[in-house]
């Protein structure tokens, strides 16, 4: 699916969190840009870092947050968070990886288990004056998990974001010998820090939020710069490279007006880019058949892309012509039959063309993925529904409000949903998660 605004952002701790995190501030959740073009661009970037830290890069996601601040974060060991506005202000894939390795050491190197189990040790959320929103959801396979909901201008979740000096100086140290041994330019890391000095002597509120919660000082970057003095910097990897310009393109062309994008379209140098971001210009314009043109001209480059039929049936969808979206997101599925988003798209098209029975398949099968998906799941629910299971509609539907971390509404639904299922059927026990942890966050109320 090209990209696309998911209402809240979501994230997997532990489940131990449920109980405990139950004050929920839904109205600061932060909202992700979701899109399996970039998404897969990011984990080509974040692979051989992630892997000379030790983490799986299935495991852990690099999403994109809706902010046009320079920011990146972790709230948990399976997601590092980076605002499209820090990944616009970058040159370089170098660059970026080592903003990815910094946040990366911060997991490995046991920052965020501490918090957490600080956080644990506090008799509530609130005591600790941490403004997480904990919520039920489903993992798949009936299992219970937890989603958080953050509000990112929480002063609060601030604090708890904002590492310490010391915290910041071993993470650049792990974070370089990663990147040394992925054979990745350190110079990388420290352009990133050139970026932010001097800001350390600002007043707070004039900062940028990564320095915020990175504390910044000329001893960190003296540092940085020594530690990477007199070692040779190895060269550019040109594939991480085009990786980068492409993800980087797609975001500025879905952030900014159509002329800019159009006047700025060839200047990465690869023509596929370029006509990918011609394409999502021209469609921003009702301009459908010079994007669909400009997309064919990208796919006449890379034919067994699949995220470039993705785009056009994103195009094509919202141009509402249904039929030839099925037909554009059917051949990005069999290229890309493990793409969350992809299936989510088929699904949304199959549905729109009224073969609900067909859409519920592919819609499971991005939900067993990937659940973080809003509209994946409304698709769902309205797929259920159309079929008669009025039970799993209630029940998605119920998952959905808690992934926004509207508990209150999502129990309600969470409640049909039980009594509209078999009891003791792994749906009815996700509807039971969901409708606990209601239940926990009204007795946490009334309190």
């Amino acid at each position: 699916m090209a990209l696309h605004r998911a209402s809240r952002l979501t994230s997997i701790v532990t489940a131990a969190l449920v109980c405990l995190l139950t004050w929920v501030h839904a109205a600061t959740a932060t909202t992700l840009l979701r899109d399996a073009d970039a998404e897969f661009a990011l984990k080509q970037i974040a692979s051989p870092v992630l892997r000379a830290a030790g983490l799986s890069p299935n495991r852990v996601k690099i999403l994109i947050v809706d902010d046009p601040t320079l920011n990146a974060f972790i709230v948990s060991q399976d997601a590092i968070f980076i605002h499209y506005g820090l990944i616009s202000k970058l040159t370089t894939a170098a660059q970026l990886q080592g903003i990815i390795a910094h946040e990366a050491a911060h997991i490995t190197n046991g920052h965020l288990t501490r918090r957490l189990t600080n956080l644990r040790a506090a008799r509530s959320a609130a005591g600790l004056g941490v403004a997480l929103a904990a919520v039920a959801a489903a993992a798949g396979a009936g299992e219970a998990a937890t989603a958080v909901a953050l509000g990112t201008q929480n002063s609060a979740l601030r604090l708890f974001l904002k590492h310490t000096r010391a915290e910041e100086s071993s993470a650049d140290a792990t974070a370089i010998r990663y990147l040394r041994s992925a054979k990745i330019p350190t110079q990388g890391l420290f352009e990133v820090m050139q970026i932010f000095r001097g800001q350390e002597v600002l007043d707070e509120r004039r900062q940028d939020p990564y320095v915020r919660s990175h504390p910044l000082s000329r001893d960190r970057v003296r540092a940085i710069e020594a530690s990477i003095a007199g070692n040779p910097q190895p060269p550019a990897d040109q594939t991480t490279q085009y990786w980068f310009t492409r993800v980087k393109g797609k975001l500025t062309a879905f952030k900014r007006n159509s002329k800019w994008t159009l006047r700025r379209a060839g200047e990465s140098g690869y023509g596929d880019v370029k006509a990918i971001r011609e394409a999502m210009a021209y469609h921003k314009n009702s301009q459908t058949k010079k994007a669909l043109r400009a997309v064919d001209r990208a796919i006449k480059q890379r034919p067994n892309d699949p995220f470039l039929y993705d785009l056009k049936g994103q195009i094509l969808m919202e141009s509402r012509n249904f039929s030839a979206a099925v037909s554009a997101y059917s051949t990005a599925a069999k290229l890309g039959p493990r793409e969350p988003l992809i299936l989510s798209g088929l699904g949304a098209a199959l549905l729109a063309t009224g073969n609900a029975k067909a859409a519920v398949g592919h819609l499971e099968r991005s939900n067993a993925i990937d659940y973080r998906d809003g509209s994946m799941l409304r698709d769902l629910a309205q797929a259920y529904a159309k079929l008669g299971q009025q039970g799993m509609a209630a029940l998605v539907t119920a998952e959905r409000y808690a992934l926004r971390g509207r508990l209150d509404t999502a129990g309600i639904h969470a409640k049909r949903a039980s009594d509209l299922l078999s009891r003791g059927t792994g749906p009815w026990q996700r509807a039971q998660d969901v409708l606990n942890a209601s239940e926990r966050l009204s007795k946490k109320r009334k309190r």
